[in-house]
């Protein structure tokens, strides 16, 4: 302990941990609520066994013992954690490294000594032989150990470039992160595309999902202030999902490179490892695993989230990235629906009364002539459902006669052709069949692939599509158009959100309704507008129509006006109002270009796109950069892996989400519903 009366002040410890990044290890600071815990544990629990602190939002835990920090919700490397109060810097690092425990202590420990007895020029050796000196408060260096002990050799004080050594955190160029809200509102997970990397920069998708909730993390800052100040608002937990590496620890991998050529080697790997994810879905074998990864992997999250988060009372959504977001479709388009909710499923119009189901059966039979078999049908208990799950053999042993039993098969197949994968086929879902069949309206399931689709453990709030192929699979497998009463059994909102130059990315409003052409809902910039580019290019297309309008008009009247036989002048007047009125339908299509921008504004509420989204609008594409729109082919694999920092897809996913418990944006973006 100082003396009374020194002016030595015992330094502030922040705790540390280290992340391994190609072959470098990199020093990173806890934010500084879970530093001030991990403290707090460390002063309580000396003595106890092993103290576990959760940290980073409850995502990693802190072995305090064993100065281990572990992953909870996947598998990820443990990295060591330290108490630190020392650093030192060298001139080929960018930042400044932590000294070990022990040895800070014993830096600490010359320093106090230094300053409560004024006694400088301290020399310390650190276990590895180097030489730090203490020369004062601010000038304290670290030199490389002496190459040999040669007399002519200098003192180690002139060895080198020495190194910079500060004392506490607060002297070193480190961004303490700010601390996650404790409250959690919504759980989303979030579910990959194909291969193991996620974006431009090989990233996996762990990687790739926390930047998207350090995103929302700030757009609930800067969008949700009111609400944060309220304690209305906490923050969305994003988790990832894996399945790649589920499918690949199967064994195909070796299959696969037994038959691969040994030529291109590096490419023939990445096809392999990517995109062969697309083939293995479309195989009932290795669907059957995706599948069940995905669903298992979901359900486990949640459940082990609860398990952490007994609090929690919010909903849960899902996200899916290319292929992903067609998993999750297809696992939706799959789940049972409650028996209270079957009223309202699907087409709208199934009923739970059985008598009601009966009358429809006898509405049909009536369409077909073949009222005189309404008592069979009645006798055997037949309902609209059960109609459309006949095989002529079952029309057969009700005593159908051939003629009627051939009109009835018509029906049911002409109703059906985009409900059955293959013709004469009973089934296309094997075991599945009946899984969809809860659904009166299964248009969607065409084509899927024959699998076993596990039920989830919750119903999910939204569904989110980042960048999607569902509209080309769904059109690939057979499926022309949506249903407009369609809607996911057990979830209600769709949101399929793209990039302009995403190659991968599909529509699926033009599915539902494919006559009138309407340009998909452009996202607003989180900022509050459009880009300036985008301004600019409108403003230039709608002044180029105007012109060509204005153009076409004047010349269409001159030549009326060259062309017309002489006229009395009693009829001059209603010559004028004629060419007024001329003018005036040439005026009209000065307005119609501007509407394809200004569609999201004034078309919105006009276009029903079906009850897949609750009757709102599905498609939503993102305004590309400046730099972007120079060429789209060079920006287009950019384009379909850009969504994980994409400021604007965030803002949408938390204003949809926190739009479900009535808490709007701080001020309302336009262009936005």
């Amino acid at each position: 302990e100082p003396e009374p009366g020194g002016r030595y002040e015992a330094v502030v410890p922040h705790w540390f941990y280290c992340r391994a990044a190609e072959a470098r290890e990199r020093w990173v600071p806890f934010s500084a609520q879970d530093s001030e815990r991990l403290e707090a544990a460390h002063g309580a629990g000396k003595e106890q066994a092993d103290v576990v602190v959760p940290t980073s939002g409850g995502r990693y835990d802190v072995h305090l013992r064993a100065r281990r920090r572990v992953a909870v919700y996947w598998e990820e490397e443990a990295s060591e954690v330290r108490r630190c109060t020392w650093f030192y810097k060298g001139d080929k690092d960018n930042k400044f490294v932590p000294y070990s425990e022990s040895f800070s202590e014993e830096l600490e420990e010359a320093y106090m000594i230094a300053v409560t007895l004024g006694e400088w020029k301290k020399k310390l050796e650190s276990p590895n032989r180097e030489v730090i000196i203490l020369h004062n408060p601010k000038l304290m260096v670290h030199y490389h150990p002496v190459a040999s002990s040669d007399d002519w050799v200098s003192t180690p004080t002139e060895q080198g470039r020495p190194r910079t050594v500060k004392r506490g955190v607060e002297n070193i160029a480190v961004e303490i992160p700010n601390g996650e809200p404790l409250q959690i509102d919504h759980l989303v997970f979030v579910v990959h595309g194909i291969g193991p990397a996620c974006d431009i920069r090989f990233r996996s998708i762990v990687q790739c999902v926390n930047d998207f909730r350090n995103v929302s993390l700030s757009m609930l800052q800067a969008h949700f202030k009111k609400a944060q100040e309220q304690q209305q608002v906490g923050r969305v937990e994003f988790l990832p999902v894996n399945w790649h590496s589920s499918l690949h620890s199967t064994g195909v991998d070796v299959d696969l490179e037994r038959i691969t050529l040994p030529s291109i080697n590096r490419l023939r790997h990445f096809i392999n490892d990517t995109i062969l994810d697309v083939f293995f879905y479309n195989s009932s074998t290795y669907c059957q695993t995706i599948v069940d990864t995905v669903a298992s992997e979901m359900n486990r999250l949640h459940r082990l989230f609860l398990q952490r988060n007994p609090q929690f009372k919010g909903g849960v959504s899902i996200a899916g990235h290319s292929l992903g977001s067609l998993i999750l479709f297809d696992l939706l388009t799959n789940q049972k629906a409650d028996p209270e909710e079957d009223e309202h499923c699907a087409q709208g119009s199934r009923t739970t009364s059985s008598t009601g189901s009966i009358e429809e059966v006898k509405e049909i039979l009536k369409k077909l002539e073949l009222s005189e078999y309404c008592d069979v049908f009645e006798k055997e208990k037949m309902d609209r459902q059960a109609l459309f799950l006949c095989t002529e053999k079952n029309l057969k042993e009700m005593g159908i006669p051939l003629g009627p039993r051939m009109k009835i098969l018509h029906y049911i197949s002409s109703k059906t052709e985009m409900k059955v994968s293959e013709p004469g086929s009973p089934s296309q879902h094997g075991d599945s069949s009946e899984d969809v069949r809860d659904c009166q309206y299964r248009d969607v399931g065409l084509g899927q692939v024959s699998a076993n689709y596990p039920q989830l453990n919750y119903k999910p709030t939204i569904f989110f599509a980042f960048g999607s192929p569902i509209g080309m699979f769904l059109t690939v497998r057979g499926v022309k158009r949506i249903d407009p009463n369609y809607s996911l059994p057990t979830c209600k909102g769709f949101f399929n959100i793209f990039h302009p130059f995403d190659p991968v990315a599909y529509r699926i409003e033009p599915m539902i309704v494919p006559e009138p052409e309407f340009e998909p809902m452009l996202l607003p910039h989180h900022k509050g507008r459009k880009r300036m580019h985008l301004e600019l290019k409108e403003g230039l297309t709608r002044m180029s129509v105007d012109l060509k309008n204005n153009l076409l008009g004047s010349l269409r009247v001159a030549w009326q006006s060259f062309t017309r036989a002489p006229v009395p002048a009693l009829e001059a007047a209603s010559t004028e109002a004629e060419a007024e009125a001329e003018a005036g339908t040439e005026k009209q299509p000065d307005t119609k270009p501007e509407e394809p921008p200004a569609a999201v504004k004034e078309e919105t509420p006009l276009i029903n796109v079906g009850r897949l989204n609750g009757g709102n609008r599905i498609d939503y594409v993102l305004q590309e950069k400046p730099i972007e729109s120079f060429n789209e082919y060079l920006f287009a694999l950019q384009g379909h892996l850009c969504y994980w920092e994409s400021e604007d897809t965030v803002l949408l996913v938390l204003k949809e989400i926190y739009q479900t418990q009535g808490i709007t944006l701080d001020q309302p973006l336009p262009g936005s519903q």
